[in-house]
C-alpha cells in the first residue's frame, strides 16, 4: 500500500495538512489501548495525578488482544471498535492526545473533540491484524500489566497503513462515502 509517510509522536501542522480518505503509512511509536486502559487513564487525570506516559502528540490504537507466540514481537495485532471508547476520547484528546486509530465511525461529540483539537482519526483494516502484526517491530508494557491483554503498550511500528477517517477539519470519510455513493445511485 502506498500513503502519506508519516511518523509519531505527531507534529500538529502535519496532521492539519491531511484530508478524510488520505491514506497514511505511520512510522514511530504509538500506543495500544483499549477499554479498561481507558478507564483508567481517564481516572487518573480525574484525581489530577500524572499519566503513565505523555499524551502530547501521541498516538493509540485500538488494538485488539494480541498475546505473542514464542519468539514473535506480537501476535495477530488488529483494530477493535472505536465507538467504545468515545466516552472516554475527549479527556484523552483534552490532555493533548493527537491521533487515534481503530475501525468503525465515531460519534458526533468525538468528532466535534477532534475538530476541538485539530486531531486525527485513522482507521486501520479489520481482520487484517495478521498483516498489521507485521508492521510491528517491538513491543513493550507500559501501564497497567494486571489488565493482561487491555494493558497499554508501546508499539514501534513500521509503515502502518491507515485512512483518515476524521481530518483535522471534521471531514469524515464515513459520511463523504455515503454522499458519493448516493450521487452516483441517483444519476
Amino acid at each position: 500500500m502506498s500513503g502519506i509517510k508519516l511518523n509519531s509522536p505527531f507534529n500538529p501542522a502535519e496532521l492539519e495538512k491531511l484530508q478524510a480518505g488520505d491514506r497514511v503509512l505511520i512510522s514511530g511509536v504509538i500506543y495500544a489501548a483499549r477499554d479498561a486502559a481507558h478507564k483508567r487513564l481517564v481516572e487518573v487525570l480525574n484525581q489530577g495525578k500524572p499519566l503513565p506516559f505523555d499524551l502530547k502528540g501521541q498516538t493509540i490504537y485500538y488494538m485488539g488482544p494480541s498475546p505473542a507466540k514464542p519468539g514473535e514481537v506480537i501476535g495477530s495485532a488488529g483494530p477493535t471498535t472505536s465507538s467504545r471508547m468515545d466516552r472516554y476520547t475527549p479527556e484523552l484528546l483534552d490532555a493533548g492526545l493527537l491521533a487515534i486509530i481503530g475501525k468503525g465511525n465515531r460519534s458526533a461529540e468525538v468528532s466535534r473533540a477532534i475538530v476541538g483539537k485539530k486531531a486525527v482519526y485513522f482507521i486501520s483494516i479489520g481482520g487484517a491484524g495478521a498483516l498489521l502484526s507485521q508492521c510491528i517491530k517491538e513491543s513493550r508494557m507500559v501501564a497497567y500489566p494486571e489488565l493482561g491483554a487491555e494493558a497499554i503498550l508501546a508499539l514501534k511500528v513500521e509503515d502502518f497503513p491507515a485512512i483518515v477517517a476524521i481530518d483535522s477539519q471534521g471531514n469524515n470519510a464515513f459520511t463523504l462515502g455515503q454522499s458519493i455513493y448516493r450521487t452516483a445511485k441517483e444519476a
